[in-house]
Order: C-alpha cells, then sequence, then structure tokens
C-alpha cells in the first residue's frame, strides 16, 4: 500500500503523549513529511485535527529546512539498514520480523549508550 493512503491511519494511531502537567494531549503539535505526502487532502486533514503541517512542497527546493528533522529519522534508518536479515525479508511471519526489529533497536541503542560512556570515563 502507498504511504500516502495510510497517512491518516498512521497519525489517527499515534498513542497520547504525555505531558507532565495536566490531561494528556491527544495529537502532536505538528508533523514533518516530506515531498511525497505534499496533498491538498493530507494538508487538509492536518488543520482539521488543529496539527501544524510541516511539509515540504513539490515543485519547491527545500533540503535546509526540513533536512535538520528528516537527517535524524534517515540516519535511524541507515542503522537498521545494516542487519541484513531486516533489509531483505526472510520471513513469512511479520511477528517474527517485528520481534527481530526491535532486537536489532536494542541492539543499536545498547551500542551508542556504551560507546558514549567508554568515551566518558
Amino acid at each position: 500500500v502507498n504511504d500516502t493512503t495510510m497517512f491518516e491511519a498512521v497519525l489517527d494511531d499515534i498513542p497520547p503523549v504525555r505531558t507532565p502537567p495536566g490531561q494528556r494531549r491527544t495529537r502532536p503539535g505538528t508533523v514533518h513529511a516530506d515531498k511525497a505526502y505534499d496533498s491538498a487532502a493530507n494538508r487538509a486533514y492536518l488543520r482539521r485535527r488543529r496539527i501544524r503541517p510541516r511539509i515540504a512542497r513539490r515543485r519547491v527546493e527545500s533540503s535546509t529546512r526540513l533536512g535538520r528533522h528528516r537527517w535524524k529519522i534517515e540516519r535511524s534508518l541507515s542503522w537498521l539498514s545494516c542487519w541484513r536479515r531486516l533489509q531483505v525479508r526472510w520471513d513469512r511471519d511479520c511477528g517474527r520480523w517485528f520481534a527481530f526489529l526491535l532486537v536489532a533497536c536494542a541492539m543499536i541503542c545498547f551500542n551508542r549508550l556504551s560507546a558514549r560512556f567508554k568515551t566518558r570515563a
């Protein structure tokens, strides 16, 4: 399924954001997206939910502003692509693939934290 058709479903599945005092927020403040999500329907959906859209325009070069936020996502995806089993999907069962994804994320976090503490010691 194309990502743009699932845009609303993904935003509806975001759990409430925990804030220290008061009630939980039920929506994110802003949504950062790339040019693939630039459509009038997506922008109208975000306006209805009172979410500020930060979507790159299709015919405008905007690599400087949104690139700062997208770089973190691209970097994280490149870390996950080092795991061959995640790159080439061997398992037919999505539960096993998701479990391996969680193990890979835990290993990446462990390696990053242990490297950070080694430099301080």
